[in-house]
Protein backbone atom coordinates (compact mmCIF):
# COMPACT_ATOMS: atom_id res chain seq x y z
CA UNK A 1 0.00 0.00 0.00
CA UNK A 2 1.05 3.63 -0.39
CA UNK A 3 1.12 4.24 3.36
CA UNK A 4 4.35 3.38 5.09
CA UNK A 5 4.18 0.31 7.27
CA UNK A 6 4.93 0.50 10.12
CA UNK A 7 4.00 4.17 10.57
CA UNK A 8 6.72 6.21 12.34
CA UNK A 9 5.37 7.72 15.58
CA UNK A 10 7.72 10.51 16.63
CA UNK A 11 5.77 12.07 19.48
CA UNK A 12 3.02 11.40 22.01
CA UNK A 13 0.32 13.21 20.00
CA UNK A 14 1.07 11.06 16.92
CA UNK A 15 0.98 7.88 19.00
CA UNK A 16 -2.32 8.76 20.72
CA UNK A 17 -3.97 9.67 17.41
CA UNK A 18 -2.68 6.41 15.92
CA UNK A 19 -4.15 4.30 18.77
CA UNK A 20 -7.51 6.08 18.85
CA UNK A 21 -7.87 5.91 15.07
CA UNK A 22 -8.33 2.14 14.83
CA UNK A 23 -10.28 -0.69 16.47
CA UNK A 24 -7.00 -2.55 16.88
CA UNK A 25 -3.59 -0.89 16.72
CA UNK A 26 -0.09 -2.25 17.30
CA UNK A 27 2.93 -0.17 18.36
CA UNK A 28 6.50 -1.42 18.50
CA UNK A 29 8.63 0.46 21.05
CA UNK A 30 12.28 0.16 19.94
CA UNK A 31 15.20 2.34 21.04
CA UNK A 32 17.07 1.16 17.94
CA UNK A 33 14.76 0.94 14.89
CA UNK A 34 17.52 -1.00 13.06
CA UNK A 35 17.75 -3.74 15.73
CA UNK A 36 17.05 -7.41 14.84
CA UNK A 37 13.88 -7.23 16.99
CA UNK A 38 12.64 -4.20 15.09
CA UNK A 39 13.34 -5.99 11.80
CA UNK A 40 11.12 -8.90 12.90
CA UNK A 41 8.44 -6.36 13.83
CA UNK A 42 8.58 -4.81 10.35
CA UNK A 43 8.27 -8.30 8.80
CA UNK A 44 5.21 -9.07 10.93
CA UNK A 45 3.63 -5.73 9.96
CA UNK A 46 3.71 -6.83 6.34
CA UNK A 47 1.96 -10.08 7.18
CA UNK A 48 -1.06 -8.51 8.90
CA UNK A 49 -2.21 -5.91 6.35
CA UNK A 50 -5.56 -5.12 8.00
CA UNK A 51 -4.06 -4.10 11.37
CA UNK A 52 -2.18 -0.76 11.57
CA UNK A 53 1.39 -1.05 12.91
CA UNK A 54 3.31 1.93 14.28
CA UNK A 55 6.92 2.14 15.41
CA UNK A 56 8.39 4.56 17.92
CA UNK A 57 11.90 5.08 19.22
CA UNK A 58 11.01 8.31 21.05
CA UNK A 59 11.94 8.22 24.75
CA UNK A 60 8.92 10.44 25.50
CA UNK A 61 6.51 8.03 23.78
CA UNK A 62 8.01 4.99 25.53
CA UNK A 63 7.73 6.75 28.87
CA UNK A 64 4.16 7.91 28.15
CA UNK A 65 3.04 4.31 27.59
CA UNK A 66 5.22 2.88 30.37
CA UNK A 67 6.85 0.65 27.77
CA UNK A 68 10.35 -0.75 27.97
CA UNK A 69 12.49 -0.95 24.83
CA UNK A 70 11.81 -3.86 22.48
CA UNK A 71 8.18 -4.18 23.57
CA UNK A 72 5.23 -4.56 21.23
CA UNK A 73 1.86 -3.35 22.54
CA UNK A 74 -1.52 -4.15 21.02
CA UNK A 75 -4.33 -1.69 21.84
CA UNK A 76 -7.99 -2.50 21.28
CA UNK A 77 -11.01 -0.26 21.77
CA UNK A 78 -13.64 -3.00 22.18
CA UNK A 79 -12.71 -3.63 25.83
CA UNK A 80 -10.22 -0.78 26.28
CA UNK A 81 -7.46 -3.32 26.76
CA UNK A 82 -3.76 -3.45 26.01
CA UNK A 83 -1.60 -6.55 25.55
CA UNK A 84 2.21 -6.44 25.61
CA UNK A 85 4.77 -8.78 24.09
CA UNK A 86 8.44 -8.70 25.12
CA UNK A 87 10.66 -8.83 22.03
CA UNK A 88 13.81 -9.25 24.15
CA UNK A 89 12.96 -12.93 24.37
CA UNK A 90 15.19 -14.54 21.74
CA UNK A 91 12.38 -16.92 20.78
CA UNK A 92 10.09 -14.16 19.56
CA UNK A 93 10.16 -13.73 15.79
CA UNK A 94 7.81 -12.37 13.11
CA UNK A 95 5.78 -15.59 13.13
CA UNK A 96 5.20 -15.51 16.90
CA UNK A 97 4.44 -11.80 16.74
CA UNK A 98 1.87 -12.35 13.97
CA UNK A 99 0.20 -15.03 16.09
CA UNK A 100 0.17 -12.69 19.11
CA UNK A 101 -1.69 -10.08 17.01
CA UNK A 102 -4.13 -12.62 15.54
CA UNK A 103 -5.01 -13.97 19.00
CA UNK A 104 -5.54 -10.57 20.58
CA UNK A 105 -7.18 -8.55 17.78
CA UNK A 106 -10.68 -8.46 19.22
CA UNK A 107 -12.88 -6.03 17.33
CA UNK A 108 -16.37 -4.58 17.58
CA UNK A 109 -17.42 -7.80 15.87
CA UNK A 110 -14.80 -10.55 15.98
CA UNK A 111 -15.05 -13.45 13.57
CA UNK A 112 -14.68 -16.69 15.49
CA UNK A 113 -12.02 -19.20 14.50
CA UNK A 114 -9.58 -21.41 16.45
CA UNK A 115 -7.07 -18.54 16.78
CA UNK A 116 -9.43 -15.69 17.75
CA UNK A 117 -11.16 -18.09 20.19
CA UNK A 118 -8.08 -17.85 22.44
CA UNK A 119 -8.34 -14.06 22.62
CA UNK A 120 -12.09 -14.23 23.26
CA UNK A 121 -11.50 -16.60 26.19
CA UNK A 122 -8.81 -14.32 27.62
CA UNK A 123 -10.86 -11.13 27.42
CA UNK A 124 -11.92 -9.44 30.63
CA UNK A 125 -15.44 -9.12 29.16
CA UNK A 126 -17.47 -12.04 30.50
CA UNK A 127 -20.47 -11.85 28.16
CA UNK A 128 -20.32 -13.02 24.54
CA UNK A 129 -23.04 -12.61 21.93
CA UNK A 130 -22.75 -14.85 18.89
CA UNK A 131 -24.43 -14.26 15.57
CA UNK A 132 -24.52 -17.73 14.04
CA UNK A 133 -25.18 -17.31 10.36
CA UNK A 134 -24.22 -18.25 6.82
CA UNK A 135 -21.64 -15.74 5.55
CA UNK A 136 -22.45 -16.67 1.95
CA UNK A 137 -26.07 -15.52 2.33
CA UNK A 138 -26.99 -12.48 0.20
CA UNK A 139 -28.50 -11.02 3.38
CA UNK A 140 -25.19 -11.26 5.23
CA UNK A 141 -23.87 -7.68 4.64
CA UNK A 142 -27.10 -6.14 5.95
CA UNK A 143 -27.18 -8.47 8.97
CA UNK A 144 -23.59 -7.56 9.78
CA UNK A 145 -24.33 -3.83 9.48
CA UNK A 146 -27.09 -4.09 12.11
CA UNK A 147 -25.09 -6.43 14.32
CA UNK A 148 -22.15 -3.99 14.29
CA UNK A 149 -24.46 -1.08 15.11
CA UNK A 150 -25.78 -3.00 18.12
CA UNK A 151 -22.22 -3.88 19.15
CA UNK A 152 -21.43 -0.15 19.50
CA UNK A 153 -24.01 0.01 22.30
CA UNK A 154 -22.36 -2.72 24.39
CA UNK A 155 -18.68 -1.84 24.02
CA UNK A 156 -16.81 -3.10 27.08
CA UNK A 157 -19.87 -5.08 28.30
CA UNK A 158 -20.46 -7.76 25.67
CA UNK A 159 -18.13 -9.16 23.03
CA UNK A 160 -19.97 -9.50 19.71
CA UNK A 161 -18.86 -12.53 17.71
CA UNK A 162 -19.65 -13.69 14.19
CA UNK A 163 -19.76 -17.44 13.74
CA UNK A 164 -19.89 -18.71 10.14
CA UNK A 165 -22.10 -21.80 10.03
CA UNK A 166 -20.31 -23.02 6.88
CA UNK A 167 -17.05 -23.72 8.69
CA UNK A 168 -16.56 -27.33 9.69
CA UNK A 169 -14.65 -26.22 12.80
CA UNK A 170 -17.78 -24.39 14.01
CA UNK A 171 -20.08 -27.42 14.00
CA UNK A 172 -19.17 -28.09 17.64
CA UNK A 173 -20.52 -24.69 18.63
CA UNK A 174 -23.80 -25.36 16.83
CA UNK A 175 -24.26 -28.64 18.66
CA UNK A 176 -23.34 -26.99 21.99
CA UNK A 177 -26.25 -24.57 21.54
CA UNK A 178 -28.42 -27.43 20.16
CA UNK A 179 -28.97 -25.66 16.88
CA UNK A 180 -29.52 -27.12 13.44
CA UNK A 181 -28.50 -25.28 10.27
CA UNK A 182 -32.18 -25.06 9.31
CA UNK A 183 -32.79 -22.86 12.40
CA UNK A 184 -30.27 -20.19 11.42
CA UNK A 185 -29.62 -17.32 11.67
CA UNK A 186 -29.58 -17.40 15.46
CA UNK A 187 -28.28 -15.31 18.34
CA UNK A 188 -26.62 -17.03 21.29
CA UNK A 189 -25.59 -15.13 24.40
CA UNK A 190 -23.11 -16.67 26.79
CA UNK A 191 -21.73 -15.86 30.26
CA UNK A 192 -18.23 -17.35 30.38
CA UNK A 193 -17.72 -17.84 34.16
CA UNK A 194 -20.69 -20.21 34.59
CA UNK A 195 -21.57 -21.29 31.01
CA UNK A 196 -25.05 -19.86 31.39
CA UNK A 197 -26.50 -19.11 27.96
CA UNK A 198 -29.62 -18.36 25.97
CA UNK A 199 -30.45 -18.86 22.30
CA UNK A 200 -32.83 -17.00 20.00
CA UNK A 201 -33.55 -18.04 16.44
CA UNK A 202 -34.34 -15.00 14.30
CA UNK A 203 -35.69 -14.47 10.80
CA UNK A 204 -33.85 -11.20 10.55
CA UNK A 205 -31.48 -9.19 12.68
CA UNK A 206 -32.63 -5.83 13.98
CA UNK A 207 -30.86 -3.56 16.45
CA UNK A 208 -33.94 -3.53 18.71
CA UNK A 209 -34.16 -7.30 18.75
CA UNK A 210 -30.47 -7.67 19.61
CA UNK A 211 -30.81 -5.06 22.39
CA UNK A 212 -33.88 -6.73 23.78
CA UNK A 213 -32.20 -10.14 23.84
CA UNK A 214 -29.01 -8.79 25.46
CA UNK A 215 -30.80 -6.72 28.08
CA UNK A 216 -33.03 -9.62 29.14
CA UNK A 217 -30.00 -11.84 29.59
CA UNK A 218 -27.96 -9.20 31.44
CA UNK A 219 -30.82 -8.67 33.88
Amino acid sequence: SATEKPVPLNNIADAEAFVSGAEVAVIGFFQDPQSPEAEQFVLAAGQVPEVPFGLSSSAAVLSHYGASANTVALFRTVDNDRRDLDMNDREVDAKKLTRFVRINELRLVTEYDPVTAIGVMQSSVQFNLLLITDKMSPKHPERMRKFRAAAELYKGKILFILLDSNLKSNERVLSYFQLKKSQLPALAVFHTPDDEHDVLTVDEISIDRVQDFCNRFLQ
